[in-house]
């Protein structure tokens, strides 16, 4: 994946935040979910922290070098 990621943070229902990673093209507008939670968080704070953490393991996991043919 080259293109950014983007995530965003809703509240479906009162006090529960769900994260998604979207993937962008390259002006920026979403086309794909990367991951989404499984399930809500009870504050903002929670879901912005667990979507955050899972959008930099996306980015470690996509800078990580491949192996030669498998990239």
């Amino acid at each position: 994946m080259k293109n950014p990621i983007k995530l965003v943070i809703d509240e479906p229902a009162p006090g529960s935040f769900l994260w998604t990673l979207l993937e962008c093209d390259a002006g920026g507008v979403p086309h794909k979910v990367v991951r989404a939670a499984e399930y809500g968080a009870d504050t903002y704070e929670a879901a912005l922290a667990a979507g955050t953490r899972m959008m930099d393991a996306e980015i470690r996991k996509n800078l990580a070098p491949h192996p030669a043919g498998t990239a």
